[in-house]
């Protein structure tokens, strides 16, 4: 492995243990603060700084590119999946949610066939098969250990999966900061939308005003380490990487919210993954 490979493939595990960080402090906030409120304040926090980066970079806070019928599909996806995949880690263990979470690469690979007209092997939907069944493992619909909530994964694991596809056709001159601007965006909408349902707003303790900064602060690097590691090395070996953010995950809720994964859990997880890993790699294979 290349230094720049190396680089990037830490890039990408720094930025997967930041974001199950970051899923972390906003499980632990959410439980005294309504969801929305918290969604609110991490979204304008995360605004800002994403701001500041532009203005340093001496980019437009606004961009004309955010009007295009990409974005507004993506503004539809982003607000889905921030919602339900926030009430996901709030409501069910933290790492059932990010078990489910994993299947985002797999759905993004089966809308790339359906809206973009990439060509997907057989081998490679047979691996989307096969992590489709994972996620069944780990949900059991009609089972004993099914968990209601766990559905909340799922919607907000298909809002991300949408969202990552109309990035793709985002405008190519549209900064990391104008796109982390306008994503931020869309975490105060989506916790608008939910405070307007829920209700119960309340005037943050200095412990949970300084959860949100760390949270808010956690988030941008975390975005920042996975822009950077997109763009270091290769990517068909930087990318499997992505799934290390099921380890810290699990490993977070085993330690801070007493979480037991069960056996069926794992082993769809790993289903999951192994499936994931594999589709990642054969994308990137030479004809």
């Amino acid at each position: 492995m290349d230094k720049d490979t190396l680089r990037g493939s830490l890039f990408m595990a720094l930025a997967m243990a930041l974001f199950a960080l970051e899923d972390m402090i906003i499980k632990t906030v959410a439980g005294a603060m309504p969801t929305g409120e918290v969604l609110i304040v991490f979204g304008f926090g995360g605004m800002i700084l994403f701001a500041l980066v532009a203005r340093a970079r001496g980019e437009r806070l606004w961009h004309p590119g955010f009007c295009t019928r990409p974005l507004l599909w993506r503004f539809v996806a982003e607000v889905s999946g921030r919602l339900f995949f926030t009430l996901a880690i709030v409501l069910a263990p933290l790492s059932l949610a990010s078990a489910i979470l994993q299947a985002t690469p797999l759905v993004v690979t089966a809308g790339a066939v359906v809206f973009f007209g990439e060509r997907v092997g057989w081998r490679r939907w047979v691996a989307i098969a096969v992590g489709f069944l994972g996620v069944l493992m780990i949900l059991r619909p009609g089972m004993s250990g099914f968990e209601a909530t766990s559905l909340l994964a799922v919607a907000g694991m298909l809002g991300f999966a949408g969202r990552d596809l109309a990035t793709r056709a985002a405008p190519k001159d549209m900064s990391n900061a104008q796109l982390g601007i306008f994503g931020f965006a869309m975490l105060v909408i989506a916790g608008v939308i939910l405070l307007v349902w829920t209700g119960g707003a309340v005037v943050p303790t200095g412990a949970q005003a300084g959860a949100l900064l760390a949270a808010i602060c956690v988030g941008v690097l975390a975005y920042m380490a996975l822009t950077g590691a997109m763009r270091t090395g290769e990517i068909s070996v930087v990318a499997p990487f992505r799934y290390t953010r099921l380890v810290f995950a699990m490993a977070l809720g085993v330690l801070v919210f007493g979480e037991r994964p069960d056996l069926m859990t794992l082993v769809g997880s790993l289903v999951v993954v192994g499936s994931g890993v594999f589709t990642l790699l054969r994308s990137h294979k030479p004809a």
